[in-house]
């Protein structure tokens, strides 16, 4: 069985926020979703359960943080450098903030950073390993 990841966010407005990743070309995963939680698909690997806050409460008696803080940066791969800006379009045109952080175009490298409807940072990324050289050439 292949390793996963089931990246577990916390949700101020469950079906605004299953919208959001939807435009974001996540799709649902209708087995492990209800009215408290939905599951969120990138890939065979990569999961986001997005948890209504008394969900959340219940794995943790730790505060949920500040729409405003920083508590961690996700990095996803794109396809390609338009399905980059297409992600963060997707997030400004559905209630997320797009560019949060500066835009980084490496050549090799490009990502641009979003933000979802509860402040969750993502960075949308495709990088060209074609061109990418180590630091040990």
């Amino acid at each position: 069985m292949a390793k996963t990841i089931f990246v577990n966010l916390p949700v101020t407005d469950l079906a605004r926020s299953k919208a959001f990743y939807e435009a974001l070309g996540f799709t649902n995963n209708a087995q492990f979703s209800d009215e408290t939680a939905a599951c969120m698909v990138w890939s065979e690997t990569i999961n986001v359960m997005l948890l209504t806050h008394p969900k959340w409460q219940g794995f943790t008696s730790r505060p949920i943080a500040p729409a405003t803080s920083s508590e961690v940066m996700l990095a996803i791969s794109c396809d390609s450098r338009e399905a980059v800006d297409q992600m963060n379009d997707a997030a400004a045109d559905h209630g997320g903030n797009a560019d949060i952080n500066p835009t980084q175009d490496l050549g090799f490298l490009y990502n641009r950073s979003l933000a979802d409807p509860d402040g969750h940072v993502w960075e949308a990324v495709w990088m060209d390993m074609s061109g990418f050289s180590s630091a040990a050439d």
